[in-house]
């Protein structure tokens, strides 16, 4: 039987960044439907929250849920794992040079969900464990099916339905889409030397290998290879991938124990040519993909979800207006486009053997090194963009 409802907003995707959307939204806004299939426990990935998003998230009352389950990440540092002739020199990077006491908080994804499901059950949001399989954006509303048989009339939809986005076709935004041929092994493991809240990034000629310290003595890996090399991995017995762990760590943590099962992921790069149109706004994984380097992903995410929150006007204006769609794209555009072309031309440059490309990384990475200036300014930049400029924020619901 189908039945028809209308709601003003209507958050397409129950990942972490619809989760997130809907309880925002619905802390601001009357009648939030939240649509989409929130994720098993399978999901053996961690994600760092970095300060910005916390503070968002601080501010709609999740952080404190959160917070008990995360390690903070004080310290962050680069060690070049490569046998190349020009080697970089090892960076490290201080939460406290930037009068912070940590860059973030590492959480385990199936734990964050967790915490964000029961937010939204708390909040005034209305869950639907459906999926929107048609969207038809109209002049006053956007009308969206959903495999349950029920049809939603909105009056704007938050697309925050992953990389394959049905929302963002259904507003014919086209996207530029490639591939790395590269694969990301995730796991967590035990050690048992203290990490002290560092996190260490290896540079290898196949990608970062990166550790991320979890509460404990226990840490998250995002291990960047090539497939083959991901296949051989995956092959090896739990001993024997321990093993293999902690000899590319150079044993820092001491011995290493792999207690959860490894999952590998493809890489690959996405970016729109809009990040709104025809009542849908875009947020996560519809709006940018790239490999995970230096935690961009949900914290862009939350970026999106923040911007949204400050676009969306209060005054009974139409929320799905021109000007309002315009001037989403204005603010997410210079973030998204300038975050996509520098985690792709990092990894790109990891990835070369072309001897000058090697050098300039490298000096780059020396001058990081000895001039703490750059640093800092990079570290906050890293954190939150135009912050070290003085750029102001806009006032919540003020275009």
């Amino acid at each position: 039987m189908t039945s028809t409802r209308t709601d003003p907003i209507i958050v397409a995707g129950a990942g972490h960044v619809g989760l997130i959307a809907a309880i925002a939204l619905s802390r601001n806004f009357e009648n939030v439907i939240s649509l989409g299939v929130v994720p098993g426990p399978s999901d053996s990935r961690t994600t760092a929250l970095m300060v910005p998003a916390i503070k968002f998230l601080r501010q709609i009352g999740l952080w404190g849920s959160i917070e008990p389950h995360a390690a903070p990440l004080a310290t962050m540092r680069i060690l070049d794992g490569t046998n190349r002739l020009i080697r970089s020199p090892a960076v490290t990077f201080d939460a406290f040079e930037i009068d912070e006491t940590a860059f973030g908080y590492n959480i385990p994804n199936v734990t964050l969900t967790s915490v964000l499901v029961a937010a939204l059950q708390q909040s005034t949001a209305r869950h639907v464990p459906a999926s929107a399989v048609h969207y038809t954006p109209g002049n006053d509303a956007i009308s969206v099916e959903a495999n349950d048989g029920t049809t939603f009339n909105g009056n704007i939809v938050v697309a925050a339905d992953g990389r394959s986005s049905l929302a963002r076709e259904a507003a014919g935004i086209s996207a530029r889409t490639w591939s790395y041929n590269q694969t990301a092994i995730v796991l967590s493991f035990g050690h048992t030397r203290d990490h002290n809240d560092i996190s260490t990034e290896f540079h290898t000629e196949h990608g970062p290998f990166t550790q991320v310290p979890l509460p404990g003595k226990r840490s998250s890996l995002v291990w960047v290879t090539t497939p083959a090399k991901a296949a051989e991995l995956l092959d090896l017995t739990r001993d024997q991938l321990s093993m293999r762990v902690e000899e590319r760590m150079q044993s820092l943590l001491g011995a290493v124990t792999v207690d959860t099962e490894p999952q590998s992921w493809p890489l690959s790069g996405l970016v729109p040519t809009s990040f709104a149109r025809n009542r849908v706004y875009l947020a996560g994984e519809s709006a940018h993909v790239f490999p995970p380097i230096g935690a961009q992903g949900l914290n862009l995410g939350v970026r999106d979800v923040e911007t949204l929150l400050e676009t969306l006007p209060r005054d009974g204006m139409d929320l799905g207006a021109a000007s309002v769609i315009a001037t989403y794209n204005r603010r997410r555009s210079p973030d998204i486009i300038a975050r996509t072309g520098a985690v792709d031309a990092l990894n790109r440059s990891l990835l070369s053997d072309f001897l000058p490309v090697q050098m300039v990384r490298s000096g780059g990475l020396e001058l990081l090194r000895t001039f703490s200036p750059l640093r800092s300014f990079l570290m906050r930049e890293g954190l939150r963009p135009g912050s070290s400029f003085g750029f102001p924020r806009k006032p919540a619901g003020h275009a």
